[in-house]
């Protein structure tokens, strides 16, 4: 099943009296159980593609669907409620807030849903991904490789379709990022979810199902 889907996005910018196309007539979709990778030089669009898919940013162009539905010409509210409910979100620099434990990161995105039993979520998502007995952990007291683990439990806790990963493995090293793509494989399978991975980790490139390369907006 598609949960993500670009058909015919073009992206521009203006830059002065200049016209930037950042994307150009993408054609891109994402389904349940695989594992996408992005890959690309810089400038060549990446980013911008990853902040179409995540919501964050809506085309000049084209259409965006989630689960088939069109949502392009979303409000900024509706689109919230979609990133929320659809989409997790794993970052290179983990972006965990220093002062809470790996429990409270990890219930941090449901807070707001009442409908959510996001204590007992976010317990069976850090035993899920071996860190059962750093519950309480700050993240000044995890390594590298656990941190990023707390944050993919974090993606994981409101039961997204679709998890998107901005370099992932960018700030550990080759075994540590070896391990996190290992957990990545695994919970793609378990929670039934896409993955779409944005990187320069040639070793993410193994894991992925399929490669999608951008180049000067286009892909190749």
């Amino acid at each position: 099943m598609t949960v993500i889907e670009l058909e015919s996005v073009t992206k521009r910018y203006e830059s002065g009296q200049e016209t930037i196309k950042a994307l150009q007539s993408v054609d891109f979709t994402a389904t349940r159980g695989e594992m996408v990778t992005v890959i690309g030089p810089s400038g060549s669009g990446k980013s911008t593609m990853l902040n179409l898919i995540g919501l964050l940013d809506t085309p000049s162009e084209g259409t965006v669907r989630v689960d088939g539905r069109d949502v392009t010409d979303f409000s900024e509210d509706e689109l919230t409620e979609e990133r929320r409910s659809e989409i997790g979100f794993v970052f290179q620099d983990f972006h965990l807030l220093p002062m809470l434990t790996a429990i409270e990161n990890v219930e941090l995105p449901s807070m707001w849903d009442p409908d959510v039993d996001r204590h007992e979520r976010a317990i069976q998502l850090l035993e899920r991904v071996g860190l059962g007995d750093r519950l309480t952990h700050t993240p000044e007291q995890l390594s590298g490789g656990q941190r990023q683990r707390v944050a993919i439990a974090r993606a994981l806790v409101n039961h997204p379709d679709i998890v998107l990963a901005d370099e992932p493995t960018g700030n550990l090293d080759r075994d540590t990022g070896q391990t996190i793509l290992e957990e990545l494989t695994r919970l793609k399978e378990t929670e039934n979810i896409a993955i779409v991975a944005v990187t320069h980790d040639e070793q993410l490139m193994d894991y992925a199902d399929r490669v999608v390369q951008l180049v000067d907006g286009r892909i190749q």
